[in-house]
């Protein structure tokens, strides 16, 4: 790898690294303060976060080393010990503690892994083969897991075509376990009959009932007759997807549906629109539209329509690797914030 990509890639995760302490650092020294003893507040409060997330054996372990260490520079000795033996001894502990916390870092990655091999698992890898749809779709998880889902189906053999993109609150592990959560419940509730408000108002039900600290789902929803393009639709708090229609022209799938997983007895209210031939559907999370490169600016809606007012007849996935390549071209080396999922219909 060449130095600025490796510079890139410390850069980034020193960031990541130092965000967990952060808000403790931040919330206890007072940010107006600006005397003298604000430095020390601040490294005895970055100690202390520090401090807390070991586990109490590490906790003794660690301030006993660091009271060797500083018995040694005060010159104090005793029993048989020297003022060298109890430095070598403070630094063999400190170097015993580093290796048990990366250890512990090393099984902690390891599991995350796994996680995000099973999150794959859980989502489709390639679209189903539907005669006269034609179906592309990605994601990249902002982290190693994400809270992002997205699911293309029948729900029978010959039935309509169920389309679903989610966006869980947050971030990481417990974005992805809600959104494992909600896969499982659309895959579930879509086997049962109903209409499509039927099967969100039983997805708001089972997110109601397994939320937690208040996180909540946007969702865009839908179902098509592959045959005659007829789509009803249902956008849950979601960003409304862009119809671009053959002459040219766009619409926006929206309607007044607040999130899932926040009120247990809401009533959600499906839209109904036709796609036809060569009309193109284009589903994403604020991931894409949210993006921002190295000088805070974000990629924005005006671009995202600008790429596909100039998309021609080409197939769905040619359109997605465009938007993807104009994406990274203009997020650059700046880290990725969200998570970031595009899935695209066309009828064919």
């Amino acid at each position: 790898m060449e130095i600025e990509e490796l510079w890139t890639q410390f850069k980034a995760e020193a960031g990541e690294s130092s965000r967990v302490y952060e808000q403790d650092v931040k919330e206890r020294p007072g940010d107006r303060e600006r005397s003298w003893k604000q430095p020390f507040k601040i490294l005895a409060t970055l100690f202390w976060s520090v401090l807390k997330r070991l586990s109490p054996a590490r906790r003794l372990f660690l301030l006993a080393t660091l009271i060797l260490a500083f018995l040694s520079v005060i010159g104090f000795h005793f029993l048989l010990f020297t003022r060298e033996s109890e430095l070598t001894l403070a630094f063999a502990g400190l170097l015993v503690l580093l290796v048990l916390v990366l250890g512990d870092h090393v099984l902690m990655k390891r599991d995350i892994e796994i996680a995000r091999e099973i999150q794959r698992w859980l989502v489709p890898g390639r679209p189903p083969d539907v005669p006269g749809v034609d179906i592309a779709f990605v994601t990249r998880p902002a982290k190693t897991v994400g809270g992002d889902c997205y699911d293309v189906f029948r729900r029978a053999t010959d039935g309509p075509l169920l389309i679903a993109v989610a966006d869980v609150s947050g971030k990481s592990v417990p974005a992805a376990m809600l959104m494992a959560t909600f896969q499982a419940s659309l895959r579930a509730l879509a086997d049962t009959s109903g209409s499509l408000s039927e099967l969100v108002a039983g997805l708001n039900r089972q997110l109601c009932a397994n939320n937690q600290h208040g996180r909540f789902t946007t969702a865009f929803l839908a179902e098509m007759d592959p045959a005659t393009g007829d789509l009803s639709y249902l956008c849950a708090g979601h960003n409304p997807p862009i119809l671009k229609r053959e002459d040219g022209s766009f619409e926006r799938l929206q309607s007044d549906n607040i999130p899932l997983g926040i009120e247990l007895n809401e009533i959600y209210k499906a839209g109904f629109t036709r796609l036809g031939l060569h009309d193109l559907l284009v589903i994403y999370t604020d991931g894409v539209t949210e993006a921002r490169n190295e000088d805070k600016e974000g990629f924005g809606e005006t671009r995202l329509l600008s790429l596909l007012q100039i998309a021609g007849g080409e197939g769905s996935a040619f359109t997605l690797s465009t938007i993807m390549q104009n994406l990274d071209e203009f997020v650059g080396a700046a880290p990725q914030h969200d998570d970031i999922t595009c899935l695209i219909v066309r009828r064919s």
